[in-house]
């Protein structure tokens, strides 16, 4: 804040400003430790990688890839949301927020994005593709059966590359920024 304030012109103390700040309980923005949400499971099969990083689709309900991401809560801790994106529109189909990062939080964002293609009159089917990380979320049985009834294909990236779920990590980027 103190370089801040000097950069716009305003000639202040150092210590003025860490009292002021001290006194109404203020803190600067830290790059603090970052919550792990991707945490694979050795034990599980995984389905291939369909998408290959093409995340082009030629209509809505071909493509849909999903990730999460932790949110620091005021009170101190962290909630979780879920995204469902359509890649034809770069529509968030479905969305979830949880205080735990268990499969059924993911799951509901994808029902939700099956109920909205429905009731716009062009439900999913099995040629519709559902592309995510390899977190354990994604990759247990409960999820599999969650996309088999909307009518999904699985697909996973590898571990550990951001850039495998690209458009899950670029719509996260804005929702942090411009939300959060």
């Amino acid at each position: 804040m103190w370089a801040y304030l000097r950069r716009q012109g305003i000639e202040v103390a150092r210590c003025t400003v860490e009292r002021l700040m001290r006194a109404n309980g203020w803190r600067g923005v830290t790059r603090a430790r970052t919550i792990r949400t991707t945490i694979a499971d050795p034990a599980a099969s995984r389905a291939p990688d369909l998408v290959r990083r093409n995340f082009t689709a030629s209509a809505p309900g071909q493509l849909h890839v999903a990730d999460f991401t932790y949110v620091p809560l005021a009170p101190g801790g962290f909630g979780y949301t879920a995204f469902v994106i359509d890649a034809y529109a770069r529509l968030i189909a479905g969305w979830e927020c949880s205080l735990s990062k268990e499969t059924a939080f993911v799951q509901r964002a994808i029902r939700q994005a099956a109920a909205l293609r429905r009731r716009q009159g062009r439900p999913l089917d099995a040629a519709a593709i559902h592309h995510s990380d390899a977190g354990g979320q994604y990759t247990s049985v409960r999820f599999a059966e969650t996309l088999l009834l909307a009518g999904m294909t699985a697909s996973v990236g590898t571990v550990g590359d951001a850039y495998d779920n690209a458009l899950a990590e670029t719509t996260i980027g804005l929702y942090k920024t411009e939300c959060i």
